[in-house]
C-alpha cells in the first residue's frame, strides 16, 4: 500500500476514489508547521536557521500519517501546486524524518493541475521529487515576513500605541490606499463647460456631436472655463450652419483576453459579480475541489492560484471543439491561439484558470452548484472559451463637423462604433470601468461627406474634475500586480488583513483608510521610507523569484536585506515620541486639523481659544488634544470637524430629550474614542457608544433610548434554563448566554433577535471553536497586545465566565468585571496572582516558565495567507 498526502480531506476523498484501495489518501490540513509567536524564531545571527512548532491538532494528523507510512511501501506527496504547496510537502517530510518513520522508503512528489480522474492517474505516472528552489523561496518568504513583522511591529507598538502591526507587503498595499487618499485631499476642483450639437441629416435621422475647437483654436476638455464663455459658444452655434467636412471609417479588430489568472479572475469577480477578493478565492476553491455530478466528484476548474495564462494542448482543442459545436465555424481561428505571460515567479508553469472539461456548460453544471458557484464558473467558461475565439471586428467611425456663423467658425465631432462582426464578443464580454465615458458604443447614422446638416439643439453642460476615485479591491489588485508588488496567490488575504486590523474600510465596494491606517502609513513613510517605496518592494519580489529559480541563493537575499533593515530599526528606537508627532502632525495635517466652516485656525483649540492642537497617544491609539491639558480637556478623534467648543469637535453636547422613567436628560456627546450617549449625569451615568453605522447627525432621542436599554433580555435558554441576553460591546453586537457571547451581524440585529435565532448562533459559536478534544475553545473578546515574556495576551469568555489567557494561564475576572474593559496593566497583575511569571504592575518580576507560544504571530499570519 501507497500513502498520499494531500492538503484538504475533501480532496482526500476525492483522490482516493480515483485511485483505489492500494492507496491510502491523507489530509494534512493545510501547513502543518510554523514559526513560533516569539521572538528568535528566526535567528539572523545563526545564519538564519530557524525554529518549527506544531501545533495540538497538525500533531495529531502528523501522528496519523506517520503511522500510515511506517505501514506502507511508499509515501506519495501530492499537495497544491504551488510554492506553497512544495512547502507543505517539505514540512511533511521533514517531521516525518524527525519522528524516524520513513526508513528506507521511498518518497515522491506529484502534482496535477485539477482535481480529474484523468488528471490525478497522468501525475501518478509522472512522479519528481520536491523541487528545492521552491521550498528556498518559500523560506525566504516566510523568514523576511517574520523578521519584518516582529522587528518593525514592537517599534510601532511603543511610539503608536494602538497600531497593530506591519508588514512587508500589507504596509505597501496599505500605502497605495493612503496615498491616494491624500490625492483626493489635495485635489482643486475647477469648473468646465462642454458644449454639444444634436444634429440631423438629410434623412432626418438624428446624432450628437460635440465641439473641439472654436475660431480657430483647438478646445481642450478644461478650456471653456466660464458660463459668459460657454453662452457666447452656444449663441454662436445656434445661429450657424453646419456641414460635414469628412466622414472616417476605419475597421478595427479587438482581439480577446487571455484565460483568468488568480489576479484577473479576482478582478473580474469584483467588477461582474461584486465579490471582494476572498470570496472570490473561496468560491474557486470549491470548484477546485469539486463537486458531485453522476456519481462521482470531479473538479470543475484548474487550480486557481496561478500566474500562467496558457491552457494545455488538449485543452485548447477541448475549446476549440466547443467553440464549433456553440458557436459556428466562423467564429474558430484556423491555428489555436498561444498567449504568454510575463510574470518572473514558479507560479507561471501553470495553467490558466480554466473549465477541466468544456463540455460543461454553465447552463448544464447550474443545477449542481450554489448560485455564487454558477456565476464564477460561468466567467471562468466564457473567458476561456472567449480566449481561442475569432476576434471582433469593430468599424469606428469619425466625423469631422463645421459650423460656420459669418466670420466665426467652430469644429465639432461625432464619434460612434458599429460591431460588424462579434467574434470572441458572442461568449465573454468584460464589463467596462464604471467611470469610463462609452463614446465609441455610440452608432451614427449614415453621413455623407459635403452634405449639410440641420441643427436641431444646443445643449451646454456644467461639469468640475473629479480627484481620483478611491481604490476598489479589484483596481488595487490590478495596481499591485502592475506595481510587481507581493503575489497573486496572497492578495486576497492582504486586503482581508488590512480590513480586519480596522486600517482599510470597505464603503460602496471603495477602500477607505482609516485613522489607524493613515497614521501607521505616515510613520513608515516618515521613518522607514525605504521599506514602504514600490520599487524597493518590487526589487525584492523580483529576488525572490529568482532563488524559486534557482538563481540566487535565499540565505544571501536576507543577508543584505537584514544589514540595513535592522541598523535603521535600531536607529528609529532612539526616536522620541515627541519627534514622531511633530512629523505625523504635518503629514497628516488635513487629517489631524480639517478646515472649519468658519474659516478660523484649525490648529487652534475651538474650546480655550489659546491652546494649539496636536496629535496625542493613548493607549487606545492617537486623538487630537490641546496643549493647555489639564486646564482644558478638548480633545477629539481624528478626522472629526472641529467647530465646536466643548469635548469632541462638533459643537459639543447635544440634548436628545429625557427618559421616560427617570426623567433624566439624555445627551449626545463626543469623546476620545468617538460619539457616545448618556443618561444622567456623575460616575453613575448610563453611556453607550454609538455602534458603526450609526452617526451624530441621524441620532435622536428613540434611538438613545434603544441604545441605553441594553443589555435586553431575550428569553431564556430551552436547555440550560438560564437568561440570553443581547447587546452592544466594544467589538460590536452580540448575544450572551452563560458565559458564552457570539457576535451578531448587526446593531439592528441586538433589538430584534428573538430566542430561536440566539440559540442557533450561540450553538453555532460552540460547535465553529471545537479543538479536537471536545472541549470548546473560546474566541477571543479582546487582544491586549504581547506579554514581555512573549506570547499574545487576551480576554476570552468560558464556560466559566470571562477569564484573562497567556498561554497556558488562565486567569478568572473578578466577579462584575466588564472583558471588554480589562487593561494590560490589569491582566498583567491578574497572570501574576495566578504564577504566571510575569511582570506586574510595579515592575518586579517573578520566575516562572514561559508558556509555549501559539502558533499563529499576531503581527504575521502564515505566508499563504498573508504577505
Amino acid at each position: 500500500m501507497d500513502v498520499v498526502v494531500v492538503e484538504s480531506p475533501a480532496k482526500a476523498k476525492t483522490i482516493n476514489k480515483y485511485l483505489g484501495s492500494n492507496y491510502k489518501v491523507l489530509a494534512s490540513f493545510g501547513h502543518v508547521r510554523d514559526l513560533p509567536a516569539k521572538d528568535g524564531s528566526v535567528r539572523p545571527d545563526d545564519d538564519f536557521s530557524m525554529s518549527w512548532e506544531v501545533d495540538g491538532p497538525s500533531s495529531k494528523r502528523l501522528g496519523d500519517i506517520a503511522k500510515a507510512v511506517k505501514e506502507a511501501d511508499r509515501l506519495i506527496l501530492a499537495t497544491d501546486p504551488d510554492r506553497e504547496g512544495e512547502a507543505i510537502s517539505w514540512h511533511v517530510l521533514e517531521v516525518l524524518r524527525q519522528k524516524k518513520a520513513l526508513k528506507d522508503k521511498p518518497v515522491s512528489r506529484v502534482v496535477f493541475n485539477a482535481i480529474t480522474k484523468k488528471s490525478v492517474l497522468d501525475a501518478m505516472a509522472n512522479p519528481r521529487e520536491i523541487d528545492a528552489p521552491l521550498v528556498d523561496a518559500y523560506l525566504a518568504r516566510r523568514a523576511l515576513d517574520y523578521l519584518v513583522g516582529f522587528t518593525l511591529s514592537p517599534v510601532l507598538w511603543r511610539k503608536l500605541p494602538g497600531a497593530r502591526s506591519a508588514g512587508r507587503v500589507q504596509s505597501v498595499a496599505l500605502r497605495l490606499v493612503c496615498d491616494r487618499e491624500a490625492e483626493i485631499e489635495r485635489f482643486v476642483r475647477e469648473d468646465y463647460w462642454q458644449i454639444a450639437a444634436l444634429l440631423a441629416t438629410p434623412r432626418l435621422e438624428d446624432f450628437e456631436a460635440r465641439l473641439t475647437a472654436f475660431e480657430g483654436k483647438k478646445l481642450q476638455k478644461l478650456d471653456i472655463k466660464s458660463a459668459e464663455q460657454a453662452a457666447d459658444v452656444k449663441a454662436m452655434l445656434e445661429g450657424a450652419a453646419f456641414k460635414a467636412l469628412s466622414v472616417e471609417a476605419k475597421p478595427t479588430r479587438r482581439n480577446p483576453a487571455p484565460p483568468f489568472t488568480t489576479s484577473t479572475l479576482q478582478q473580474a469577480a469584483s467588477s461582474q459579480l461584486g465579490f471582494s477578493a476572498s470570496r472570490t478565492m473561496q468560491v474557486a476553491q470549491r470548484l477546485y475541489e469539486g463537486v458531485e455530478i453522476g456519481g462521482e466528484t470531479t473538479g470543475l476548474i484548474t487550480y486557481m492560484r496561478t500566474d500562467g495564462v496558457q491552457m494545455a494542448p488538449e485543452a485548447i482543442e477541448a475549446a476549440r471543439s466547443m467553440i464549433g459545436a456553440e458557436y459556428g465555424e466562423k467564429y474558430l481561428p484556423e491555428k489555436p491561439r498561444i498567449y504568454s505571460t510575463k510574470a518572473k515567479n514558479a507560479q507561471e508553469a501553470h495553467e490558466a484558470v480554466r473549465p477541466t472539461d468544456f463540455r460543461r456548460s454553465p447552463a448544464e453544471v447550474r443545477k449542481y452548484l450554489e448560485p455564487d458557484q454558477a456565476r464564477l464558473y460561468e466567467i471562468i467558461w466564457k473567458r476561456a472559451m472567449g480566449s481561442q475565439m475569432q476576434p471582433a471586428e469593430i468599424e469606428r467611425t469619425t466625423v469631422e463637423i463645421e459650423a460656420s456663423n459669418g466670420s466665426r467658425t467652430a469644429n465639432l465631432r461625432a464619434i460612434g462604433s458599429v460591431i460588424r462582426f462579434d467574434g470572441f464578443l458572442a461568449a465573454y464580454t468584460e464589463q467596462k470601468d464604471e467611470d469610463a465615458e462609452d463614446e465609441d458604443a455610440r452608432r451614427l447614422p449614415e453621413i455623407k461627406p459635403g452634405e449639410t446638416l440641420s441643427r436641431k439643439s444646443v445643449t451646454v453642460t456644467q461639469h468640475t474634475t473629479e480627484p481620483p476615485p478611491r481604490y476598489s479591491e479589484a483596481s488595487l489588485i490590478k495596481k499591485m500586480e502592475e506595481l510587481g508588488i507581493g503575489r497573486p496567490s496572497t492578495y486576497a488575504a492582504t486586503l482581508k488583513t488590512l480590513e480586519d486590523r480596522d486600517y482599510v474600510a470597505i464603503e460602496k465596494r471603495r477602500l477607505m483608510p482609516q485613522a489607524k491606517g493613515r497614521l501607521v502609513t505616515a510613520f513608515l513613510e516618515n521613518f522607514f521610507e525605504r521599506y514602504v517605496e514600490y520599487d524597493f518592494t518590487a526589487a525584492l519580489e523580483e529576488k525572490l523569484d529568482e532563488i524559486s529559480d534557482g538563481k540566487l541563493s535565499w540565505k544571501d537575499v536576507l543577508r543584505d536585506f537584514w544589514k540595513d533593515f535592522s541598523g535603521h530599526v535600531d536607529e528609529i528606537k532612539e526616536l522620541r515620541v515627541t519627534e514622531v508627532l511633530d512629523a505625523l502632525n504635518e503629514e497628516l495635517a488635513p487629517l489631524v486639523f480639517p478646515e472649519r466652516e468658519d474659516g478660523s485656525n484649525p490648529r487652534i483649540c475651538p474650546k480655550c481659544g489659546t491652546g494649539n492642537l496636536s496629535l496625542k497617544l493613548g493607549k487606545f491609539g492617537a486623538f487630537v488634544g490641546c496643549s493647555n491639558y489639564p486646564e482644558c480637556g478638548y480633545t477629539r478623534q481624528l478626522g472629526e470637524a472641529a467647530n465646536g467648543n466643548g469635548e469632541g469637535g462638533d459643537g459639543g453636547d447635544r440634548l436628545l430629550g429625557k427618559d421616560p422613567y427617570t426623567n433624566e436628560e439624555i445627551v449626545l456627546k463626543n469623546g476620545r474614542f468617538g460619539p457616545y450617549v448618556q443618561r444622567g449625569e456623575g460616575k453613575e451615568a448610563k453611556r453607550s457608544s454609538l455602534p458603526k453605522g450609526w452617526t451624530p447627525d441621524t441620532m435622536d432621542h428613540e434611538k438613545a433610548l434603544a441604545l441605553l436599554s441594553l443589555p435586553r433580555d431575550v428569553g431564556q435558554h430551552p436547555e440550560s434554563g438560564k437568561m440570553i441576553s443581547a447587546g452592544l460591546g466594544r467589538y460590536g453586537p452580540f448575544v450572551l448566554h452563560d458565559g458564552t457571547y457570539a457576535n451578531l451581524e448587526s446593531i439592528e440585529d441586538v433589538f430584534s433577535i428573538g430566542l430561536n435565532r440566539a440559540v442557533t448562533v450561540i450553538a453555532e459559536k460552540k460547535s465553529k471553536f471545537a479543538n479536537g478534544k471536545g472541549r470548546a475553545t473560546p474566541a477571543a473578546l479582546k487582544e491586549l497586545g504581547d506579554h514581555p515574556d512573549g506570547g499574545p495576551i487576551t480576554v476570552r469568555d468560558g464556560r466559566y465566565g470571562p477569564y484573562v489567557n497567556w498561554g497556558k494561564v488562565n486567569a478568572t475576572l473578578p466577579k462584575g468585571k466588564e472583558p471588554t474593559s480589562v487593561t494590560v496593566e490589569e491582566a498583567l497583575e491578574l497572570i501574576a496572582a495566578k504564577g504566571g511569571g510575569t511582570k506586574k504592575a510595579s515592575g518586579k518580576k517573578t520566575a516562572a516558565k514561559k508558556p509555549a507560544a501559539k502558533k499563529k504571530p499576531a503581527a504575521k499570519k502564515s505566508a499563504k495567507k498573508e504577505e
